[in-house]
């Protein structure tokens, strides 16, 4: 899952910030490929607690040998915590959620989020949504119906689990923004995983199985994953515009439908191609019109 950033002024190379979007949501479709994986050996808390020890781990040996401490000063101390703790339930909520429904789906139906984020602006932020922008919102959970539309295999109380994940994402973004203005996304991405580091270690004890030899190399690269994919996006929104950059995070569902095929054989039935499409569209039309009422 990604991060939501602000770009630097006066930097406008829109072809290199594609480039590491692509590049940042290949990394993101691995983690989520490595977690399905693990999960199928050891506990959700566990698989979550060694992700987030990982990121917080190697962000460790990147900044703190120039930055120290001051690299976790935050003037928004409780908003960073209520941002973790969304990323934390994000994380929990879709891991679980792969247990059950498969990979391009689930990251079909977390892409909600983005949406969501749209609908939510308005009460939590004070910002305009135009017509179109609703209309995009309707059509992208309109899509969610008809991938788990009653009487397929998806129609499952497990689809509340993308469903609360993309919920959680939303509330992670807006935040996100909030704390933008405050902290560097270095910062913020460096408090969160900390925070939840401490948080899932509290839990961990309670389901720990100890790891087979042959499974840490997969742990590593899930924990590498999700860190080198944050810092990628961050860096992308250096380099150009989010309104330019957010259709191309939709690459995300399509490498996780390549994976999911690769590594676990499933491949989307035509009505879940056609949800996952309409979705796409959807998503792809809310970022059109919020570029157009940029400029």
């Amino acid at each position: 899952m990604g991060n939501v950033s602000t770009p630097l002024s006066g930097v406008n190379q829109p072809l290199k910030g594609i480039a590491v979007i692509v590049l940042a949501t290949l990394l993101f479709s691995t983690h989520d490929t490595l977690s399905k994986y693990l999960s199928g050996f050891y506990p959700i808390i566990m698989v979550v607690w060694v992700r987030y020890l990982i990121h917080t781990f190697l962000m460790a040996c990147i900044f703190m040998p120039s930055a120290g401490l001051r690299v976790l000063r935050t003037k928004r101390p409780g908003l960073q915590a209520l941002r973790a703790t969304c990323l934390l339930g994000t994380s929990l909520l879709f891991t679980t959620g792969l247990m059950f429904i498969p990979l391009a789906e689930a990251t079909a139906v977390n892409f909600l989020a983005p949406l969501l984020v749209t609908a939510l602006s308005v009460p939590l932020l004070g910002e305009r949504v135009s017509r179109a922008q609703w209309v995009a919102v309707l059509v992208g959970f309109i899509g969610v119906v008809i991938i788990v539309h009653p009487g397929g295999e998806l129609f499952t109380p497990a689809v509340f689990l993308p469903l609360g994940s993309a919920t959680c994402f939303a509330f992670y973004q807006l935040l996100t923004r909030m704390v933008s203005a405050h902290d560097s996304p270095t910062t913020s991405n460096f408090f969160a995983g900390l925070f939840n580091t401490l948080l899932m270690s509290a839990l961990v004890p309670f389901f720990w199985q100890t790891p087979e030899l042959k499974h840490l190399p997969f742990m590593l690269a899930l924990g590498a994953c999700g860190m080198v994919a944050h810092l990628l996006l961050t860096q992308a929104f250096r380099f150009a515009a989010p309104a330019l950059l957010a259709p191309f995070s939709y690459c995300q569902i399509v490498f996780a439908g390549l994976l999911g095929f690769i590594v676990f054989s499933h491949a989307p039935s035509l009505t879940a191609q056609l949800g996952i499409a309409i979705i796409c569209l959807s998503g792809l039309g809310a970022a059109w019109q919020q570029r157009r009422s940029t400029r």
